[in-house]
């Protein structure tokens, strides 16, 4: 279920009158268990991919295929589910709520999978377990330091078990240890439970150690 297929993708948005293209007829193809990086300056389009694959947005031509399912095709209850069931996503900026504490965090994807409570509750301290911050859990965000919120979002995308997860720049506000502690960390969830992993970003640790770099410029691909 992890594997993606993007088929000569265009995505333009309105800004007033002009249509402002951020893809240009994109095709990318990444199999199941990949850990794969797409790379290239602010503006080249990098989030946007990130987006219509996540069915955060959808193309203005193209086909997004998500386990072979064409994602144009499925309504929006149909797509909150598949990204529910099957996507993870990491953001730069972590993304936790300020009032929840990290397992609350945590726990809170499973919220919308009917999840019996106590199960959610116990499903979230073994993630936050294995992301370690077992001893954590009663933290708010603000009592974190930027690692351990970083590992706290991981966590997060990993308490529904996806085939895929997605992450744009989750580096880029740390340091470079605690970077490379949190690379280290995505790889060995990579090589253990086969989860697809794709990035965005600017960082030279994850491109070192993706199996795939993908270039993108002008909303192309290039080299």
């Amino acid at each position: 279920m992890g594997s993606v297929k993007v088929e000569n993708v265009a995505k333009e948005y309105d800004l007033g009158r002009t249509r402002v293209p951020a893809l240009r007829g994109v095709s990318l193809e990444v199999e199941p268990g990949e850990f794969m990086a797409v790379v290239g300056p602010s503006g080249s389009g990098k989030s946007t991919l990130l987006n219509l694959i996540g069915c955060l947005d959808r193309p203005t031509s193209g086909r997004v295929l998500i386990g072979g399912e064409d994602v144009a095709r499925l309504d929006d209850d149909t797509l909150s589910d598949l990204r529910a069931r099957t996507i993870g996503f990491i953001f730069q900026t972590f993304n936790l709520i300020p009032v929840l504490s990290a397992l609350e965090n945590v726990e809170f994807p499973l919220l919308f999978g009917g999840n019996h409570h106590r199960q959610g509750r116990e499903r979230a301290r073994r993630a936050l377990e294995e992301v370690g911050l077992k001893d954590f859990g009663d933290h708010r965000p603000d009592e974190l330091s930027g690692g351990q919120r970083q590992r706290v979002a991981v966590a997060r995308a990993l308490v529904t078990d996806p085939a895929l997860v997605l992450a744009d720049e989750p580096t880029a506000n740390l340091d470079s240890a605690t970077g490379g502690a949190i690379i280290d960390l995505m790889l060995e969830i990579n090589r253990r439970d086969g989860t697809t992993f794709i990035f965005s970003t600017h960082d030279a640790q994850v491109m070192s150690h993706a199996q795939r770099v993908v270039r993108l410029a002008d909303g192309r691909i290039v080299g």
